[in-house]
């Protein structure tokens, strides 16, 4: 089941608690976990968990998955270096986007000038892996010879904003 933020409005608390209670009391057992979301969707007025869900659009589009953001911010310390490398795959293309944020746009730079934003990013001690990682995910492109690199635009996805804005509100104290 997803993560994500799930909007529940409720025009008449009163009526939401009644029938809530009316549905528990009725239950006769401990509702397990999937149970009790089914009945606050139909004390809200849905017919079941799976109708809320289907029915909430988010205006702002996709919602950062928190957990996974929250599992990856750990990897960075106070001052926003990343500290180690994630086991995980999904965990390290997360990571790449702080090393990717470090990197200027619409410049080139040689080996040792890419290799020195990118140690700047970190603290484990291994900018060619990091390199190596942000060439194979498209977000540096480098000459067919190897001497020039450059950082690729993209649009980072809701949990790579949601990590550079972890990882910044860090470094100003805010978060």
């Amino acid at each position: 089941m997803s993560k994500s933020l799930l909007p529940l409005a409720v025009a008449d608390l009163s009526a939401f608690a009644k029938s809530l209670r009316t549905q528990l009391t009725t239950l006769g057992h401990v509702p397990t976990h999937v149970e009790l979301l089914n009945l606050l969707a139909k004390a809200a007025g849905h017919e079941n968990f799976q109708s809320l869900r289907a029915k909430v659009t988010l205006p702002d589009g996709p919602v950062a998955d928190a957990d996974r953001v929250a599992k990856v911010v750990r990897h960075f310390d106070a001052a926003g270096k990343m500290q180690r490398w994630p086991g995980k795959t999904n965990h390290q293309d997360l990571c790449l986007w702080v090393i990717w944020s470090h990197i200027p746009p619409d410049q080139r730079f040689g080996e040792r000038e890419i290799n020195e934003f990118i140690k700047d990013g970190h603290t484990f001690g291994d900018h060619a892996l990091l390199r190596r990682s942000l060439v194979d995910m498209k977000m540096l492109a480098r000459t067919p010879d190897g001497r020039l690199y450059r950082r690729i635009e993209k649009q980072p996805d809701p949990d790579a904003l949601a990590l550079l804005a972890a990882i910044a509100g860090r470094n100003t104290g805010a978060a």
